[in-house]
């Protein structure tokens, strides 16, 4: 029997192993597949921390309870059942008697369990907020302690700590009343069998030692019972933990493109915003009735006041975002028709918010094209006027950056993704503030380069700098979401609007009240 049993234990743990952890695999996937099937707006609207929490936390949850307390649980039902049968085999009478407290018993655990649950799925929450401040204070312990926001930083981390601590208590003292509940109505059954067994021994009904037997049974058939209560608060932490998982599953994804276009004609360039209308919240548009028309190879300047709607039209441009009303056409096809993969691989980036993956120099340049040769690479790093500052490091373009990106400078990380820009050769190029952590001498060298890189191409660059944009085809200066100014620098200084105000305030200082050009 020993023997048999040691079998059993293996084939037992080997076949849960299995389940368990292809079942998290399988859910581990569908979560990061529909992770890419989610609009931005999902990403806007969260933290990075407790977004991780829900693939990483939550999921792992599930896997440790699936391999052990589900296991525990399989055991104890077979358990019951084997007792079961013995007990009938005793005393049917007496067997009545001792299912008689299951229901009672499974009644108070059932009402117990109710409000422990409410306290577990808040408790998640709060481990999702935790991780989500964790993530966001360390990724920029730089700008935390350059502003001496320790003290700040801690308090808040107190707080929702607090929060996260009030919420496990509770969940795990509610949940652990389960076990002394049951405990003592199992022992009122155990009292009411001893009574009835003495009664019907007395009559020489049954005998004294089928009684002793009984009563062992019986300790052992409460025994899984007490077991399933006291992993109800591992299982309802898991149940928790599961909704949130798929609460990601459940969110809306980005609309259906299987019927759509996905192979986009040569791109030419011509790009027309034609009565656009966008708002992040319903009622609260950021751009009313946005209509221009770009000729092929132009280059195109947005410009005006922070939270002008700048960065918005990029962000429809790219499909980042779906337009409220009206159309964006490229070449006369409206983007909605293409799919998004397609509409993007016609478009390049630099953003002023660079972004690095941890890996070589080499592999970030080429990221944006598939087998990349490595002349193809150095060519796009000298172009960009990368490839001096490459080459001085220890590994040179096989350097790894770390996660952070933080061994190499911020003006040294735009080089990178303006190289990386440069090698996939887009046919419409975005630039936002690209040069705006480069130092002046490398920025007009960089200024040069990207001369190079935006003839015969459509490019719209975002800037701040208006010295940087004076040889723009066209500026469309933007204000509350309207463009109210629109031509070339030169034209838009002789109208001495908007424009011209925002150009001139750039080269005004104040001395001694007075100001002077």
């Amino acid at each position: 029997l020993y023997i048999f049993s040691a079998v059993f234990s293996y084939i037992q743990q080997y076949i849960m192993a299995r389940i368990s952890q292809s079942l998290v695999y399988d859910l581990r996937e569908e979560v990061d597949d529909k992770l890419n099937r989610l609009p931005l707006e999902y990403y806007d609207k969260r933290t990075q921390g407790e977004i991780l929490s829900r693939v990483t936390n939550d999921i792992d949850l599930i896997s440790s309870t699936m391999q052990d307390s589900l296991m525990q649980a399989t055991t104890a039902v077979l358990t019951l059942v084997g007792v079961l049968v013995m007990m009938l085999m005793i005393s049917p009478l007496m067997t009545v008697i001792a299912l008689v407290t299951i229901p009672m018993s499974l009644l108070s655990a059932l009402m117990i369990a109710k409000q422990s649950q409410k306290q577990f799925s808040a408790q998640q929450k709060a481990l999702g907020e935790l991780n989500g401040h964790i993530e966001e204070m360390y990724g920029a312990h730089e700008v935390v302690k350059a502003f001496s926001r320790e003290k700040v930083s801690l308090e808040t981390f107190d707080v929702t700590n607090i929060r996260y601590f009030k919420f496990a208590r509770k969940a795990q003292f509610i949940s652990g009343i389960v076990r002394p509940a049951m405990g003592f109505i199992g022992n009122i059954g155990y009292v009411a069998v001893c009574i009835v067994g003495g009664i019907l021994a007395t009559g020489y009904t049954i005998q004294v030692g089928d009684i002793q037997a009984f009563i062992q049974y019986m300790r052992q058939f409460n025994h899984p019972i007490m077991q399933i209560a006291s992993i109800t608060n591992v299982i309802q932490s898991t149940i928790a933990a599961a909704e949130r998982a798929f609460e990601v599953l459940d969110e809306p994804e980005m609309s259906d493109e299987s019927a759509k276009v996905t192979t986009f004609p040569e791109v030419k360039g011509h790009v027309e915003f034609n009565h656009v209308r966008f708002s992040y919240v319903e009622g609260k548009p950021v751009i009313h009735d946005l209509s221009v028309d770009i000729a092929p190879g132009s280059m195109v300047a947005i410009v005006g006041p922070t939270g002008a709607g700048k960065t918005t039209l990029v962000n429809l441009l790219m499909r980042f975002y779906e337009v409220d009303g009206g159309a964006i056409r490229i070449d006369g096809i409206d983007t909605r028709d293409v799919t998004r993969a397609e509409l993007r691989r016609n478009f390049g980036m630099v953003l002023q918010d660079t972004w690095l993956f941890s890996g070589t120099i080499k592999d970030n340049i080429a990221f944006a094209v598939e087998q990349a040769s490595d002349e193809t690479v150095v060519d796009a790093a000298r172009a960009a006027h990368a490839d001096h500052f490459i080459r001085t490091l220890p590994a040179g373009y096989e350097t790894r950056i770390n996660e952070e990106a933080s061994n190499i400078s911020a003006g040294q990380k735009q080089l990178l993704t303006i190289a990386r820009a440069i090698l996939a050769d887009p046919a419409v190029l975005i630039l936002d503030e690209a040069t705006s952590s480069i130092d002046t001498r490398t920025e007009r060298l960089v200024q040069r380069a990207m001369r190079e890189l935006l003839k015969d191409r459509t490019s719209f660059v975002i800037a701040h700098r208006l010295s940087t944009i004076r040889d723009a085809d066209c500026i469309l200066v933007l204000r509350a979401g309207d463009i109210v100014e629109q031509g070339t620098h030169d034209e838009l200084l002789a109208m001495n609007g908007f424009y011209a105000e925002l150009y001139n305030s750039q080269f005004v200082s104040c001395i001694d009240g007075e100001d002077v050009a």
